[in-house]
């Protein structure tokens, strides 16, 4: 009797350690080097879920879930921001959401962990339990439409992994710190092969940062990001949006340049029921000092019987006829409400939008300068930077070479959390995963001008109202992970994953 009650101490012991790991690895995600510092704790992580006496699936699960929960409770509790602050909704009911989506999430994890539990060459398990790793967070990149954030790839750009994504993509970042980690466990049984894997893949991971596929072309441009900070409780006050419209014109017409960019749904209102003459007054500060201006709007699709608003970019360009961008991924729940669910959005009076889906081949907006080279610049709007897959095709598949990234966003919704900070270690990831410079246009931050190698060139402080005014080179060239997109890693891990059940099948 005592024996059984010490084993469910030491198991319950053991669930709370795998949760405040999972919390410890979302926290150091945050800090300068959290791509090194989450390498060890995820070690923790194994070593944890590997002392049980019976690593059987059930426990092998229930710990995957434990320790996914910490972490993305932990990741995304800025959710609750805007469910309750922003959007009203009942506190219970938000932290019901939150812990819900979490836990969605954290089904994710445990799933990938099971691979722990197969049989077989302990070399094999790390290789196994990383290419599963691999497999189901990209499954969480597209199922119900995807949701893949807080990744492990996003803080590897402060972390040992970063030159491979030009080469693989931030999946590749993901497969080796898994493999990694679990390797670090290993050292005691192994010192020489485990040993010389974490130093083989440090050191080449390290030696390929000294590859580059994107070179500078023309001249640089002149830029003007503007960060308004309006909070987003004011988006329903008339005499508020008439503050934000005043605002954003004086902004964008006080200094012409060659792009001025605002963020995400700056101009909160359908496009055709702007202020009249406001985009003419625009087009016409346009053409009279050669700036080209994006802004955001609320588009409008369809039929006058039947019509649809979209989360739009809008693009103002010289002596030319106007461009547009409608967001393609959207926020399940944010921005459209999935199939089945309109009835618990009716029932709990959920405040939520239902836009209407871009197309997702649409072309780059091309910024014409008079005398010099056109550059054309790839558009995502807010929570699209989180698909690194499909920014590299629609890079590939463009029908004009792509130069820069631009991404227009509006975090008010999240208010004074880790979700800006997140969102740009994502930018950060694409620019290095494309070799392109990136512009970042925000409400309340993070505003800022990343390098091709996805580096902090200048930003702004959060929460300030202000113009970021800059010069930007713009980069021509193409990554492998541009034209290979995830089929490279993703064959590797499906082989191992086959591998791994092979060899269970022959034990």
């Amino acid at each position: 009797m005592i024996d059984r009650q010490s084993a469910r101490l030491g198991n319950s012991i053991n669930l709370l350690l795998l949760f405040f790991l999972g919390a410890l690895l979302a926290a150091a995600a945050e800090l300068p080097y959290g791509g090194w510092i989450q390498i060890p704790i995820l070690s923790l992580i194994w070593w944890r879920m590997g002392q049980h006496s019976t690593p059987s699936i059930k426990n092998q699960f229930i710990f995957g879930i434990l320790f996914g929960l910490g972490y993305f409770v932990l990741g995304l509790w800025w959710i609750y921001i805007s469910l309750h602050d922003i959007g009203g909704m009942h506190a219970v009911v938000a932290c019901l959401a939150v812990f819900l989506l979490a836990a969605g999430m954290a089904l994710f994890f445990s799933s990938a962990s099971l691979a722990l539990c197969l049989p077989g060459c302990r070399r094999l398990t790390g290789l196994v339990l990383a290419a599963s790793w691999v497999l189901i967070e990209y499954l969480r990149s597209v199922v119900l439409t995807g949701f893949p954030w807080m990744g492990f790839a996003e803080a590897q750009f402060n972390g040992p992994f970063a030159p491979v994504a030009p080469f693989f993509g931030g999946l590749a970042c993901t497969f080796l710190v898994v493999w990694i980690s679990w390797e670090i466990t290993q050292l005691k049984k192994s010192v020489f092969y485990s040993g010389a894997c974490i130093l083989a893949a440090v050191i080449l991971a390290q030696l390929a940062s000294f590859w580059t596929f994107t070179k500078p072309i023309g001249e640089p441009l002149s830029v003007h990001l503007i960060q308004g900070n309006f909070e987003q409780s004011l988006k329903f006050n008339p005499k508020a949006i008439e503050e934000q419209f005043v605002f954003y014109t004086n902004a964008i017409e006080s200094q012409a340049a060659d792009l001025i960019i605002t963020p995400e749904t700056a101009y909160p209102w359908p496009q055709n029921n702007l202020p009249a003459g406001l985009l003419g007054s625009l087009q016409q500060f346009s053409t009279n000092t050669s700036s080209n201006v994006l802004l955001g709007v609320i588009g409008q699709v369809g039929s006058s019987t039947d019509v649809k608003y979209t989360n739009r970019a809008l693009g103002l360009s010289p002596n030319a006829p106007s461009y547009q961008y409608d967001k393609s991924h959207l926020v399940p729940f944010g921005e459209f409400i999935p199939p089945g669910f309109h009835w618990f959005v009716n029932a709990f009076h959920v405040p939520m939008s239902d836009f209407a889906r871009g197309n997702l081949e649409q072309p780059p907006f091309s910024i014409v300068r008079s005398g010099k080279e056109t550059i054309n610049a790839a558009i995502t709007i807010c929570y699209e930077d989180v698909f690194g897959g499909e920014l590299a095709s629609r890079i590939h598949h463009s029908s004009k070479p792509v130069n820069l990234l631009i991404n227009m966003t509006n975090l008010a919704w999240f208010g004074d959390s880790q979700a800006p900070a997140q969102q740009l270690r994502l930018s950060q990831l694409r620019s290095l995963e494309t070799g392109l410079p990136a512009l970042r246009a925000t409400n309340t931050g993070i505003t800022a001008v990343l390098g091709s190698n996805g580096k902090v060139l200048s930003q702004l402080g959060e929460f300030t109202q202000d113009v970021l005014s800059l010069r930007i080179q713009a980069y021509s060239g193409t990554t492998p992970y541009v034209m290979w997109g995830n089929a490279p890693i993703l064959g590797l891990s499906c082989l191992l994953l086959a591998l791994g059940f092979f060899r269970q099948k022959r034990i």
